[in-house]
């Protein structure tokens, strides 16, 4: 009797995305974080991100500081450009990044010690000029990297495992953000899956500075039963302001919602935010609003994540200086070269 052979399977191809690549295309080097770190989580979400966007990988720019958030660009997107700074130095080198080359898009990944403490003037300008740029601040409380000392974005009173008490005030980068005119505020947890893939989507294809500060347990120092900033204080006390997803451009079939009333918010590029209405529902659009929200919610000790604030008034840093389309880094010399007219209109001017 002759032996029958069942011909193998064909492999399965992976997955693509709207530009035919495969998810693999943006993961980057194997993390070396401590197994169970928040910023892993946002590692994933942000690949999930990018890949659903379709967004080349070679068009994007990671930037970051010091830090344990500052080693994350290494694991995702490894086929993009990078660049690490000193500490707190990141937007400077982003905002030179933007300006020399428009078709690039910047990102800034930093940490609550790289923004709030030794890079606050360089973020604090950062938003003040609107440079184009999705930046994520992956905030533990502590600085993870230098054995858990209470950083700026610490609850005063806040209490570390060995009993020391933080003596001094924190910062709220968000409302920080708000009151100097941030188009793009938005707070999540890196616990909460659907937000933070929506959030992270939203603020990619925002036209301005977005801030993301994502609430990032730090499983080493700042994860025991006390910390705010521990896994399961978030997942007990954490308040959503709003339940939204992102429905970009690209899609031509939008998934049914759950009934009820609900928001779209419209992008530019015709992407839109879509809001689900909530009894006591939070208007984005809303400044004055938003600061009050997260006022409100520090003097009861509470954590609010969604999206605050939502602008897109504010002009990117690039056009407000006026800058011709095409990126600077690709103009050739004649291009730069004035003529002796228009360098004579320019003399007489300071004349």
């Amino acid at each position: 009797m002759s032996e029958t052979t069942t011909p193998a399977a064909a492999p399965k191809a992976p997955a693509t995305n709207r530009i035919n690549r495969a998810r693999k295309d943006y993961e980057g080097a194997k993390s070396t974080l401590c197994i169970g770190c928040g910023h892993d989580l946002i590692t994933r979400y942000i690949t999930d991100a990018f890949w659903n966007l379709g967004i080349e990988p070679h068009r994007v720019a990671k930037m970051s500081g010091i830090g344990c958030s500052s080693k994350t660009p290494a694991y995702f997107l490894g086929k993009s450009w990078g660049f690490n700074s000193v500490h707190g130095r990141m937007p400077s080198v982003a905002t030179g990044a933007k300006i020399a080359n428009r078709s690039m898009m910047v990102m800034g990944v930093s940490g609550d010690g790289d923004t709030a403490s030794i890079g606050m003037g360089q973020f604090v300008h950062l938003v003040r000029r609107n440079s184009q740029c999705l930046y994520i601040v992956e905030n533990n409380g502590v600085y993870g990297l230098t054995k858990g000392q209470f950083s700026a974005t610490s609850d005063l009173g806040a209490k570390k495992k060995d009993g020391d008490i933080n003596l001094l005030h924190s910062i709220d980068l968000c409302s920080l953000a708000i009151e100097l005119g941030c188009g793009f505020v938005a707070r999540a947890f890196a616990g909460n899956m659907k937000q933070m893939q929506a959030v992270i989507q939203a603020a990619a294809m925002y036209p301005g500075l977005a801030l993301v500060d994502v609430i990032s347990p730090c499983v080493t120092f700042n994860n025991f039963e006390f910390s705010k900033y521990g896994f399961d204080y978030m997942k007990d006390h954490q308040e959503i302001v709003n339940d939204f997803g992102f429905v970009p451009s690209t899609d031509h079939v939008e998934a049914a919602m759950e009934p009820g009333e609900t928001k779209d918010v419209a992008f530019p590029d015709g992407s839109k935010v879509r809001f689900k209405v909530l009894p006591e529902s939070h208007d984005p659009s809303n400044r004055i609003k938003a600061i009050e929200l997260l006022h409100e919610a520090y003097e009861k000790s509470e954590i609010l994540t969604g999206l605050f604030y939502l602008d897109f008034e504010n002009k990117p840093f690039s056009e407000a200086m006026g800058l011709v389309d095409q990126p600077l880094a690709s103009l050739q010399e004649p291009e730069l070269r004035p003529s002796a007219e228009v360098l004579a209109t320019i003399m007489d001017r300071h004349a």
